[in-house]
C-alpha cells in the first residue's frame, strides 16, 4: 500500500477499459468526479506501480506527457522527505502539488503558476501586483518548474484542476453541459460521453482549469452545483 486517502478509491487492472470497469463494478460506485488513464507511462518502466491515476492522501494525478525536468524534481522533492520508488514523473509531479498545496498552504492557482511558470520576459510585462507575486514563486519554488511536454489533470477533494505546459506543447480541451465538466487529451474523447456540449474550449498554456464543488441552497440534500475558473 502506497497510499491511502479518504473518499476516494483508484482501480488499475490489465485490459480494456470496459471490462476493467465490470470487473470492479464501477456502476455501483457514485461520485461527483472521475479520472481516468487508458495505459502504462510509456517513457518510464512500464510497470503497475507506475500507472496512472496516481493517488497520495486525496489527490488523483492523470498525466499526458514527458517531462524533460524529471531529475531535477525528483532531486529538490526528495530533500523534502518524499521517497520517489515508483521511477515515473507523474509521481514527482504529485509529490509537488502534496508539498505545495497541502504542505505549503498554496492555492491551486498559486501551484499551477509555480509548476507552469511564465517567462521571464512575460512576467515582466504584468502589472506590479501580479509581477511581485510570479516572481516571488519562481524564485522561491525555482526547483518545482516542470519543462517538457505535459498536460495534468488533478482530483482534489471538492474539483478538479487541468493544467498544460506553459507552451502548450500537450494537447489539453475542456467542455461544459448543464451542471457537468469535461477535460481530455482530445476533443473525440470528450465528444464519445457528450457530443453537443455548451461550451468547448481549448486553455491556454499554463492557464489552469480549475473546477470547485459547492453546496447548494439549504434543504437540498446531497445537491451540488460546478463552478469552473478558467485562469
Amino acid at each position: 500500500m502506497f497510499s491511502s486517502g479518504k473518499d476516494m478509491g483508484v482501480f488499475k487492472a490489465v485490459g480494456f477499459p470496459e471490462d476493467v470497469g465490470e470487473f470492479y463494478m464501477l456502476d455501483e460506485y457514485e461520485g461527483y468526479s472521475w479520472t481516468v488513464h487508458g495505459r502504462y507511462p510509456t517513457n518510464t518502466p512500464g510497470w503497475w506501480g507506475g500507472s496512472h491515476p496516481f493517488s497520495l492522501l486525496s489527490y488523483s494525478v492523470v498525466h499526458n506527457g514527458e517531462i524533460s525536468s524529471y531529475d531535477a524534481n525528483r532531486r529538490h522533492i526528495e530533500m523534502y522527505g518524499y521517497a520517489c520508488t515508483l521511477q515515473t514523473d507523474t509521481e514527482v509531479i504529485t509529490y509537488m502539488i502534496d508539498y505545495l498545496h497541502r504542505r505549503m498552504g498554496l492555492t491551486l492557482e498559486e501551484v499551477s503558476h509555480v509548476l507552469a511558470a511564465p517567462f521571464w520576459s512575460t512576467i515582466e510585462q504584468k502589472e506590479k501586483v501580479e509581477r511581485d507575486e510570479y516572481a516571488y514563486l519562481r524564485n522561491t519554488f525555482a526547483s518545482m518548474l516542470i519543462t517538457g511536454p505535459f498536460s495534468i489533470i488533478l482530483g482534489f477533494k471538492g474539483g478538479l484542476m487541468a493544467l498544460n505546459d506553459r507552451l502548450k506543447l500537450r494537447s489539453l480541451v475542456a467542455a461544459e453541459k448543464g451542471d457537468r465538466v469535461y477535460l481530455a487529451s482530445e476533443e473525440a474523447a470528450i465528444r464519445v460521453i457528450e457530443p453537443e456540449p455548451d461550451r468547448l474550449w481549448y486553455p491556454s498554456g499554463g492557464k489552469a482549469v480549475i473546477v470547485t464543488l459547492d453546496a447548494m441552497q439549504e434543504g437540498e440534500e446531497n445537491g451540488h452545483q460546478l463552478s469552473v475558473s478558467a485562469l
